[in-house]
């Protein structure tokens, strides 16, 4: 049995994650996209649906849907792999297939696919880079759409092709689009983790700029308090 109690542990262990991933880097810098077109709308009726999407580290795309209007959860996790292997110590090896990923819960009435989808190629990450995301190296942190149905990835590949076309990226999009065959939340040190540690120099240096180029990019859904895991 450990002598530390859980608390001193997380704290330890978000320290060493700090310590870990900072960089003098800053954020990607946000590129603006056409909105979906033709078969890259999906067209939906629900109250709810989810997608699970990645994009580099996950606090930062966590904290961009945290502050955008019409989601309903932001959780970061992980996914492609199996679930003996989603831990972060295991994950950050880069040999278990995972990603680190957020899973996405979303009012469809007040936000589409679509629109989820334009966020996380304009301002989430970048999506040209092959397997890293800014200073952050590895498989683990690629960049990657697991979709919840056929209609979600018909709607992905088709945009993802608009995207394309459109040319508004210096180099083509190497985002993965495969079937959601597993997601497994992160631990709870990992979550809200941008709103907790504001003045944490990755965070700052990463995670914040996105934050901002949402709300300059998209005011009219971003949300100044994000929702987050935890209530606190």
């Amino acid at each position: 049995m450990s002598l530390f109690k859980p608390a001193v542990l997380a704290s330890a262990a978000s320290l060493c994650l700090a310590l870990a991933c900072a960089s003098t880097f800053a954020a990607e810098a946000a590129v603006a996209v056409p909105a979906p077109s033709g078969k890259a709308v999906l067209a939906s009726t629900a109250n709810m649906a989810t997608v699970v999407l990645a994009g580099g580290c996950f606090w930062g795309v966590q904290g961009v849907f945290q502050h955008t209007q019409g989601v309903l959860q932001a959780v970061s996790g992980y996914a492609g792999g199996k679930a003996d292997s989603a831990t972060y110590s295991m994950v950050s090896s880069g040999t278990t297939g995972h990603a680190e990923a957020v899973q996405v819960t979303y009012d469809p009435r007040k936000i589409s696919y679509g629109q989820i989808l334009q966020i996380y190629f304009s301002v989430a990450h970048d999506p040209t880079q092959l397997n890293r995301q800014g200073p952050d190296h590895g498989t683990q942190y690629r960049s990657a759409i697991f979709t919840a149905s056929d209609e979600q990835a018909q709607a992905t590949r088709a945009y993802i092709a608009q995207i394309n076309a459109a040319k508004v990226f210096s180099a083509p999009i190497v985002t993965q689009v495969t079937p959601l065959q597993g997601f497994y939340r992160a631990e709870d040190y990992h979550q809200d983790y941008a709103t907790l540690h504001p003045n944490q120099p990755y965070i700052a240096y990463n995670d914040l700029p996105k934050i901002s180029n949402l709300q300059k990019m998209y005011p009219a859904i971003y949300r100044a308090d994000p929702v987050l895991v935890f209530k606190r």
